[in-house]
This record gives C-alpha cells, sequence and structure tokens, in this order.
C-alpha cells in the first residue's frame, strides 16, 4: 500500500453517514432472525457481529453492525445512513411480533484510529455516561467506535471521515451507496470474510441463494482492493486489455473495492483510463 492515503487524524470525530436502527422488545432477536442473514440467536448479549439485510434474489441492501445489547435490545449501526428508510421496510415484516423499530436519531457515532479502552474483538464494552463502545480495528490497523448521545460535530470534517472510509475499504468492507445496493450478492462483496451471513440458519430472504451459491461453489467473483491513480466511483469499469472485467463497488478517494473474477488473468488493470493495482486486504475485521 503506497502513501497515497487520506492523513490519519488523532481523537475522536463524528461520522456524519452513520446511523443507528434499534429493535427493541420480547421478539426482537427472533425478527431480527428471520430478516438478516447472519445467526442472531448465537450472539451472545453484550456482543456484536456484522450482518446484511438482502433482497429475495439474495442481493446486498445493506451491511451493518449488529449490537445484542440485552436480550431485548439490538442495535444496528448502519454506516451508510438510510436508517428510517430501513425501518420504514422492515416495519411491513413485524405482524404480531413484540418488536419496536426506530431510528435512533438521538445517537451519534463517533470513531477514532486508536485502540479501544475497554471493548475486545466482538466484545462490546459499556462505558461511563452510558457510552457503548467497539473494537473495529486488528492490532495491524487499532479503530474503536464509540456510540454515546454526543456528536463531536466540531471535530468532524471531509479528510477525517475519507480517512476512516479509506480503511474500511483496507479491511474489505464494503461501503454500499444507493446506486450498488440490489446489485451483489454476499460472496461476490466478500461478506464471508467479515463472517456477515450464515449458511447454517433457517429462512430468511435470500437464503436459498446464498446457501445454493456456498455448497454448489458457483461464487465466480469476488471483492478485490484496488488503488488507483485517479479517484475513482461506484460503478466504474475496471478494465483489462480494453475488456471491461469488472466494476467498482464502492471507493473512497484513489482506493475502491471492486468485484472482479476469482480467476483473474495475468496483465494489468485500468479505471477511468488510468492504472489500477490489486493491493492486499487487512484481516482481523471479521467477528
Amino acid at each position: 500500500m503506497s502513501d497515497n492515503l487520506a492523513p490519519a487524524f488523532t481523537g475522536f470525530r463524528t461520522l456524519p453517514k452513520a446511523q443507528i436502527l434499534s429493535l427493541a422488545g420480547a421478539d426482537a432477536v427472533a425478527f431480527a432472525q428471520a430478516q438478516f442473514a447472519n445467526d442472531v440467536p448465537s450472539l451472545a448479549d453484550g456482543h456484536w457481529q456484522w450482518n446484511a439485510w438482502l433482497t429475495a434474489k439474495g442481493r446486498v441492501l445493506s451491511i451493518f453492525q449488529l449490537l445484542r445489547v440485552d436480550p431485548q435490545q439490538l442495535l444496528l449501526v448502519c454506516h451508510d445512513g438510510g436508517a428510517e428508510a430501513m425501518a420504514e421496510q422492515l416495519r411491513r415484516f413485524v405482524f404480531r411480533r413484540k418488536v419496536v423499530i426506530t431510528h435512533a436519531s438521538e445517537l451519534a457515532v463517533n470513531a477514532a484510529l486508536e485502540a479501544p479502552s475497554a471493548a475486545h474483538c466482538a466484545e462490546l464494552a459499556q462505558l461511563d455516561d452510558a457510552l457503548i463502545e467497539l473494537d473495529v480495528g486488528s492490532p495491524a490497523l487499532p479503530r474503536t467506535l464509540r456510540i454515546s448521545k454526543t456528536a463531536i460535530a466540531s471535530d468532524s470534517d471531509s479528510a477525517a471521515e475519507l480517512a476512516w472510509r479509506q480503511t474500511d475499504l483496507r479491511y474489505g468492507l464494503p461501503r454500499l451507496g444507493d446506486a450498488q445496493r440490489e446489485q451483489w450478492t454476499p460472496q461476490q462483496l466478500g461478506l464471508d470474510r467479515l463472517n456477515a451471513y450464515s449458511v447454517k440458519k433457517g429462512c430468511y430472504p435470500g437464503q436459498e441463494i446464498v446457501a445454493r451459491t456456498h455448497f454448489l461453489g458457483k461464487a465466480k467473483r469476488s471483492l478485490a482492493l484496488l488503488e488507483c491513480v485517479s479517484f475513482a466511483s461506484p460503478g466504474d469499469a475496471v478494465q483489462q486489455a480494453e475488456t471491461s472485467i469488472g466494476t467498482v463497488a464502492c471507493a473512497a478517494g484513489t482506493l475502491a473495492l471492486a468485484v472482479l473474477p476469482l480467476e483473474l488473468p495475468e496483465g494489468p488493470l485500468q479505471v477511468n483510463g488510468g492504472p489500477a493495482s490489486i493491493q492486499p486486504l487487512l484481516d482481523g475485521l471479521a467477528r
């Protein structure tokens, strides 16, 4: 990885796009289990997992952190926003279940490029002043999230947001804008690297597609980290020898996550007419 990255920031900064969705009630866990791709009941209280919401055709609508605060409260950290729209859609499937779904707009998500003070791996920490701390890094690249009712708006800036987003991409965490939702399967987005879906749990939207792809070995594409000479944008074609072989799913400055063939022929790649090189993804974000 070259030095062509946004400058690292110090201290905590608010992530302005991140939003929190709350599922509360006696049936919150059962409801989440029926709607989302990962195994929620297996998650212990006080822990979190990566998870995804899929269409019936197995395409990813949203990727998020699911926190099991206690037996009757789940929090979803939606890094690309859309919490209110997601809440509205999920409410259509509540029926008689005892669960209340709300956009917790009073909560802010603050981030730091440093090791957490108390949280470790998938175990969240309850700090003073009702803070929830999450470990979202590894020794190779320590990162911390804190959820609270206090935003650090004065310290939030575009350079810090870009730096954080680039670390997401370096870990292989897709950041999906509206145009890239419903485009990709979990396997194409490499969500297996994050342990973000289950092929053993019961029925959920898209489960049949995900399981069939997994057990029949039909996944032919997955995620790759590209470093580009110029800025890339979601939807940009990745070319090789003037032939389009893949698509940029998300980007942050000159870094991009692209869906490419698993069996990629040798040869230089281009994005927007400029060279693009494949870089190694960091491990350590799976939970």
